[in-house]
């Protein structure tokens, strides 16, 4: 009700698009992935109360994941807030509460509008400021009596001013002479290029200093995973290969990601021990949090301007173009080889069930030349964004900060809008799909030609390794035996008007894959895995004596190497400096 205003005039205007869906919190998830699809922003509306304090989990992880978006709350009668906040009053009028404050810290914006004649100025204001310099979501509350009042009068509106900060040529000059002195220079390559709209110049980029590169995986969809530069993507859930070339650099020029405790460990001092970072970012917090600021050059500037300088600088006819050194060339393709990403045993089937990781790579041989995938957490998210392989113009997107379970079918809407109720693979697991199952309703009410695959692993299959290995496999609230269930997935299709399959084994992967791929309707397809099967490679963690939970660093992913093999296939030894352990 304290929406209801917005809608009769939307309503009554009868020019913009309403997109009803079942929970608040799935709103603000499918305004991201509609945003990624189409580079526009989404409005979000929601009610007082519950409504916006539902919505909150979606717009805290639009804000990890620096995605724009606009949240529009109603709020009860101006008079009751006025009232009711001068007291200090927890509630306001029926339902209502301090939304705007709540979200302060979760947004680059949000406001209380008060006076009906500023709706333009906070609305432009709204819109500027979502994407401006690091993008992120904002809110506006607007009271039931301020959405009813009619103005006559000319409004007042924003305009922006034009701000641009000039990098110090000092800065610049350190950066050519690390490019042009590095041994073994590597690029890390993150989200901040997308959002930069600065993707066309990567081809360019890689052609003027051909180094090897790794792709954030919020960004592994920004160039082919067959690139002859591309050696994977680092990290806790890392390649190992990828790992072990990373640990091995001497140069890493990260543009556009925020190198977090995922990407680089768990411990600081170990990652990439004998290597300069030129750290490339937006936002000067983000470099804040690093300990030895001797190790990074900072660049703050947005990743476009960066690669033009860059293409500047090193552009290939000019005579400072960098000469890519061929050994190190030579040990990545070296390394690559005797570590592929498909590792075996690691990645091999167990017990006739189906392994997640060679499933992401089948599946990546039959889909389309424009596929669009979105992961929910869990398996859909570690073996999706560890093995899939994408080729030009195919994309994937997940919530890589907060990564909060039930992602997958708000994010599969928002992405299937994006592209005109057009096709999208939703990657989920029979854990996170129970956290938005309602909005089966709205890919049903909207025939969204959604295929979700559902990996069955009996529950919370991260947790259960968790447990295992730090507190002896004592398993709590995990599966079935320890009170975690979920339903009969043909039974939810039948519920929900959608197809079911089931695939057990790989005839039933071969028999059916292209029926679910090619089909114009929402499918639900149930793959069953390994309840106990492993996520490596990974990093793990482990209890020392004195009690305290230690971690090696990236070179060292589990199941571990012996040190002699590790030893054999480096350039320097790395594994003997490690302080940790």
């Amino acid at each position: 009700s304290a929406n209801s205003h917005i809608f009769d005039s939307i309503n009554k205007l009868n020019y913009t698009k309403i997109v009803c869906m079942h929970h608040e919190q799935s709103l603000t998830m499918a305004m991201q992935t509609y945003y990624r699809v189409t580079k526009k922003i989404a409005v979000v509306l929601v009610t007082a109360g519950g409504a916006s304090a539902n919505a909150i989990t979606g717009v805290i992880s639009a804000w990890a994941d620096s995605m724009p978006g606009i949240i529009i709350s109603g709020q009860e009668n101006l008079k009751y807030v006025k009232k009711f906040k001068k007291n200090n009053t927890r509630m306001w009028g029926i339902q209502g509460f301090d939304s705007a404050k709540m979200v302060e810290g979760i947004t680059k914006y949000s406001k209380r509008l008060t006076k009906a004649e500023n709706i333009l100025y906070e609305l432009d204001y709204c819109i500027h400021q979502t994407l401006d310099t690091r993008p992120g979501p904002v809110w506006l509350d607007i009271p039931i009596d301020i959405q009813g009042t009619v103005i006559k009068k000319k409004l007042k509106r924003y305009k922006p001013k034009n701000k641009k900060e000039k990098i110090n040529s000092n800065i610049q000059n350190k950066v050519k002479n690390l490019i042009l002195n590095a041994k073994r220079p590597v690029f890390w390559l993150g989200n901040g290029i997308k959002l930069s709209n600065s993707e066309k110049l990567i081809p360019k980029l890689l052609k003027n200093l051909q180094l090897p590169f790794f792709l954030s995986w919020a960004a592994i969809d920004l160039i082919d995973s067959n690139h002859k530069l591309n050696f994977g993507r680092p990290g806790v859930y890392g390649n190992r290969a990828s790992n072990i070339i990373l640990q091995n650099s001497d140069l890493i020029i990260s543009i556009g990601t925020r190198l977090s405790i995922p990407m680089m460990g768990y411990v600081e001092k170990e990652f990439a021990r004998d290597s300069k970072i030129i750290y490339v970012d937006i936002d000067k917090t983000e470099y804040s949090k690093f300990d030895n600021k001797n190790k990074f050059l900072f660049y703050k500037d947005n990743a476009k301007n960066f690669i033009n300088f860059l293409n500047n600088e090193f552009d290939i006819k000019q005579k400072n173009k960098k000469i890519i050194n061929k050994d190190w060339l030579n040990y990545c393709k070296k390394t690559l080889r005797i570590f592929p990403h498909l590792e075996h045993p690691t990645h091999n089937d167990t017990k006739g069930y189906i392994n997640s990781y060679k499933f992401m790579d089948k599946l990546s041989n039959n889909l389309k030349k424009n596929s669009c995938i979105v992961t929910d957490m869990g398996t859909a998210l570690l073996s999706g964004h560890q093995k899939i392989n994408l080729k030009k113009n195919q994309m994937i997107m997940t919530s890589t900060g907060l990564g909060e379970m039930g992602y997958g079918l708000p994010g599969a809407i928002g992405a299937s809008f994006g592209l005109n109720k057009g096709d999208v693979i939703c990657l989920n697991c029979d854990g996170g799909i129970m956290m938005n199952l309602q909005e089966l309703q709205t890919i049903d009410e909207y025939n969204l030609p959604i295929k979700t695959f559902i990996f069955n692993n009996d529950g919370y299959l991260m947790i259960k390794h968790t447990q295992k290995n730090l507190f002896k496999g004592n398993y709590v609230a995990v599966n079935k035996n320890t009170n975690i269930s979920c339903p009969n997935l043909r039974k939810l299709a039948s519920a929900f008007n959608m197809k079911y399959f089931l695939i057990k084994n790989w005839t039933d992967y071969k028999n059916k894959i292209k029926k679910i791929l090619d089909s114009k309707k929402p499918i639900i397809c149930e793959v069953l895995m390994d309840p106990e099967q492993y996520f490596h490679p990974k990093l793990g963690t482990t209890i020392n004596k004195r009690g305290k939970i230690i971690s090696p660093p990236l070179e060292d992913l589990s199941p571990l190497l012996s040190r002699k093999d590790l030893k054999k296939n480096m350039i320097i030894s790395i594994h003997d400096k490690s302080k940790e352990i």
